[in-house]
């Protein structure tokens, strides 16, 4: 079934939200995020490594997609998650490539099983 004209907003909503979490750095940030009520910038830069430029570029593209918040006190800005349910969607994502990984050892061991295969000019 083909997506309706009144479906395609939903769906490119959804897909903005992947696209914020499309950088290896992001998913960093939202993980250290998850890990507390909230964070403040020089704990996401020394977590990081990142530049504080860089930083800036993602947690703006993470304000964007709606998946933090920030909030100014004095001289700090402190990061939190949007919604709590982004840390389930990690952790779901974590599993998710836990199980990849490990079908793809057990194939790389299966593969290690196989019968030598008699070498070319030798």
């Amino acid at each position: 079934m083909p997506i309706t004209e009144t479906q395609l907003p939903l769906y490119e909503i959804k897909a903005d939200l992947f696209k914020g979490l499309a950088h290896p750095q992001r998913i960093r940030i939202l993980e250290i995020l998850s890990s507390a009520a909230e964070v403040p910038v020089a704990e996401l830069l020394e977590e990081t490594g990142l530049e504080s430029s860089h930083l800036s570029q993602h947690l703006a593209v993470l304000r964007r997609h709606r998946l933090v918040r920030s909030e100014r006190r004095a001289s700090h800005v402190y990061y939190r998650l949007a919604d709590p349910r982004t840390a389930e969607l990690l952790a779901v994502a974590r599993a998710l490539l836990l199980s990849m990984l490990d079908t793809d050892s057990q194939r790389l061991a299966t593969a290690h099983e196989l019968p030598d295969l008699p070498r070319v000019g030798a």
